[in-house]
C-alpha cells in the first residue's frame, strides 16, 4: 500500500544540506573537524559530560569495556532485553556476559536480579534506559557501589532523559554510550557517542578511540606531533556523520516536542481499549519521566500479540515486536550465562513473557496527527480471542 505508516522514519533536520556541503567544498571531511567539534559540545551542553564522537553504540561499548580493562575470567551483568551489542562488547574482551532479568513495568533490569548475578569476577554492570524510561538506578547503585562494580549506562534510548531523582540519563555510571542510528530520536544514519563521565578516563579513552595514538593533543595544540601510544582502533566518525548530527542536535527540542505528540495521542487514545481488554501500555507515569523513543503495548499471549501485529499489517500500519532475549539466543546461550550454574541457573520468565507479548507501534517525529489517530483506530479495531 502507498499509503502504509513505516514504523519508523529518520527525522530530516535544518540545515543538513548546509552542514553537507560545507564539509564537501572544504579539504576536511575526515574526523575530528569543525562539525564533530560543534556536535561534541551540543552533546556536552545536553548532558553535562564529555562526549567523544563514534561510529556507532557498539564502538561506545567497546571502548567502554577496553577503558574497564575487562578482560579473560572477567563477568558483565547485564539485562538480557537488549540489543546484542551490549553483550559482544564484553565477548569481544574475552570476558562472560551475565543476563538479568527485568521489571515488566519498564521492561529495564530488574535490580534484585542483577544483584543475584553478581559474583567475585563481575567487574561491570551494564544497564539500558528501555524506550529512554529511566532505570532505578539508586537501586542499581545500592548493589554496585559498596562492591566498587563500574556502571555502563548503555542510553541508546535515552538521551535528554532524566532519572527518578533528576540526573541526565548516561551520566551516572562510569561511562553513558549513546546511538544515533537512523531509527533514534536523534541520527546521522550511523553514529553513537561515548560520555566520559569520570575524568581519570578521558586522556585514554582520547587516545583508544584515535587508533592507540595522542593525536587529540596534537590536535589541540598541546604536543608538536602524535605518535602510537596504546591500543585502540579507529571509532571516529566522519566529518560527514558529524555535520548531520550536529544539525540534527541543534533541532533536538522540535524533534522530542513531536514524539511526545505522538507518544501522548497513543496514550490518550488507546486506554480505554487497553483496559477492556486486558493490555498493559507502556506507562505515563510522569515520575518515570521518558524520552519518547517508542511506544509498546504488552498484549495477553504470544498469540494476541502476533494476531495484532498481522491486524495492523492488513491496514497500512507496520507495528513491530523487539529484541529477542540474549539469554535464548544462540550466542547467549554459548557465550553468557544467567545467574547460577547448572540446575540451579537462573529462568529468566519476565524477560521471556515481555518479549513474547509486545507490540511497539510507529513512533516517529514526522507522524501526523491524522497518522496518530489512524493507528490508534487501527488497535482498536482489533478483537482479542480470549481462548488464545
Amino acid at each position: 500500500m502507498n499509503d502504509d505508516i513505516l514504523f519508523s522514519r529518520p527525522f530530516r533536520a535544518p540545515g543538513e544540506l548546509g552542514n553537507l556541503d560545507a564539509v564537501l567544498s572544504s579539504d576536511h571531511a575526515h574526523g575530528d573537524g569543525a562539525f564533530t567539534a560543534s556536535a561534541s559540545a551540543r552533546l556536552r551542553e545536553l548532558t553535562g559530560s564529555p562526549a567523544l564522537l563514534t561510529t556507532s553504540c557498539t564502538h561506545a561499548l567497546e571502548l567502554a569495556a577496553l577503558l574497564l580493562e575487562i578482560g579473560p575470567g572477567d563477568e558483565v551483568v547485564l539485562p538480557s532485553f537488549t540489543f546484542s551489542s551490549a553483550a559482544i562488547a564484553v565477548v569481544a574482551r574475552g570476558a562472560v556476559p551475565v543476563f538479568a532479568d527485568l521489571d515488566e513495568t519498564t521492561g529495564n533490569i530488574d535490580p534484585e536480579s542483577l544483584a543475584a548475578a553478581i559474583t567475585s569476577r563481575t567487574r561491570a554492570v551494564t544497564v539500558m534506559h528501555y524506550g529512554g524510561v529511566p532505570v532505578d538506578l539508586a537501586a542499581v547503585e545500592a548493589v554496585t557501589r559498596p562492591a566498587g562494580i563500574p556502571i555502563v549506562e548503555d542510553n541508546a534510548h535515552g538521551l535528554g532523559g532524566l532519572t527518578l531523582d533528576g540526573r541526565r540519563l548516561g551520566t551516572v555510571g562510569a561511562f553513558g554510550t549513546q546511538s544515533f542510528h537512523d531509527t533514534k530520536n536523534v541520527h546521522c544514519g550511523e553514529g553513537g557517542a561515548l560520555l566520559v563521565n569520570e575524568g581519570r578516563y578521558l586522556e585514554r579513552a582520547e587516545i583508544l578511540r584515535e587508533k592507540g595514538t595522542n593525536r587529540a593533543r596534537f590536535l589541540r595544540g598541546e604536543i608538536d606531533k602524535y605518535t602510537w601510544q596504546d591500543a585502540g582502533s579507529s571509532y571516529l566518525p566522519s566529518e560527514l556523520n558529524a555535520a548531520v548530527l550536529d544539525a540534527q542536535l541543534a533541532a533536538f527540542d522540535e524533534i522530542q516536542a513531536n514524539r511526545l505528540r505522538v507518544w501522548a495521542g497513543y496514550a490518550a487514545g488507546l486506554a480505554p481499549w487497553a483496559a477492556e481488554n486486558g493490555v498493559r501500555l507502556m506507562s505515563d507515569d510522569r515520575a518515570l519521566r521518558h524520552t519518547s523513543h517508542l511506544f509498546w503495548l504488552q498484549l495477553p499471549t504470544e498469540a494476541a500479540r502476533d494476531g495484532l501485529l498481522a491486524h495492523l499489517r492488513t491496514l497500512g500500519i507496520r507495528a513491530a515486536f523487539h529484541y529477542v532475549p540474549l539469554h535464548s539466543s544462540p550466542a547467549g546461550r554459548r557465550l553468557g550465562r544467567t545467574a547460577g550454574t547448572g540446575a540451579d541457573a537462573a529462568v529468566l520468565e519476565r524477560t521471556d513473557r515481555f518479549a513474547s507479548h509486545l507490540v511497539r507501534l510507529p513512533l516517529w517525529a514526522g507522524l501526523t496527527d491524522a497518522q496518530v489517530e489512524r493507528v490508534v483506530a487501527g488497535v482498536r479495531s482489533y478483537t482479542l480471542d480470549p481462548t488464545k
